[in-house]
């Protein structure tokens, strides 16, 4: 059984604290009762997380934490004591970020960028915050305009940091960002553009053509909740834009270009109306 992922082991036998169960070397973990479903028996196979409890001893769950091993999470500092920062991970004990892991002096109540690994030398699962070095743009795996799995992380200057399929560091400009956005937030993205040195930049939006359909449908959504009518137009605001349809006014204005030559729209002076049938 590993440590850090979900295993599928066999239920072996019943006690007071739970019941055991077994990989196929035969070795033994106790489920607690909490975790144990309705009609258990032995013989049955379960999938269950496995980790080290504050004893240090293997235990099992079927929660999912927030973080499986080698991958990436924001988490939030639970506690700092003398050995390092503990983040809730989801799980009864808090995961462990040593002073050693930490890029600068982690605080509580505060999220940070963090990738789980399996430390040889102890035998337990640790955090890190020197994500860098297990985050590869040397051999890029994407492509431009292609749809990928984003992870929020950290803010900067001009946008924020963010993981690209859990393998590559990408960069989301602020001023490309026309919806709600939180660290530790998992959604999908597209590929804008990949640099000569190797560094990637990513959009929420499909780029070019390809984007203008989405938001053109999100528009004539917009239209039939308004009864026909929307009071907006190229003159607008790019900030009512944005808060009306979470979209910039460069898109916008492509968007409701595509709906008019498709004849589903008109233009007037005080906004838009949709073309009835």
């Amino acid at each position: 059984m590993k440590p850090g992922i979900f295993n599928t082991l066999k239920a072996k036998r019943r006690t007071l604290n739970g019941y055991y169960l077994i990989d196929e070397d035969e070795n033994e973990v106790l489920l607690p009762n909490k975790y144990v479903p309705g009609g258990m028996k032995p013989g049955d196979q379960i999938s269950v997380f496995i980790y080290k409890d504050s004893e240090d001893r293997l235990i099992s769950t079927t929660i999912t934490p927030k973080i499986l091993l080698n991958e990436f999470a924001v988490l939030e500092v639970i506690e700092m004591n003398e050995v390092g920062a503990f983040m809730d991970w989801g799980l009864e004990k808090d995961l462990l970020v040593p002073y050693s892991e930490q890029i600068e002096r982690m605080r509580t109540g505060r999220s940070y960028p963090v990738y789980l690994y399996f430390d040889d030398k102890t035998q337990r699962l640790v955090g890190t915050c020197k994500i860098g070095r297990y985050l590869n743009n040397d051999e890029i795996t994407v492509e431009k305009n292609q749809e990928v799995e984003l992870l929020i992380c950290n803010p900067t200057e001009i946008g924020i940091n963010v993981i690209i399929n859990n393998i590559h560091k990408g960069l989301l400009y602020d001023n490309e960002i026309f919806q709600a956005v939180s660290p530790g937030e998992r959604i999908s993205g597209y590929i804008k553009n990949i640099r000569g040195d190797k560094k990637i930049d990513v959009s929420l939006q499909k780029q070019g053509y390809g984007n203008i359909e989405p938001n053109a449908r999100k528009i004539l959504d917009k239209l039939k909740k308004g009864n026909g009518f929307l009071n907006l137009t190229d003159k607008t605001d790019p900030v009512v834009i944005l808060a009306k349809l979470e979209m910039s006014k460069k898109v916008f204005k492509k968007s409701i270009g595509s709906l008019y030559k498709q004849k589903l729209i008109r233009i007037e002076k005080d906004g838009i109306y949709l073309v009835k049938d």
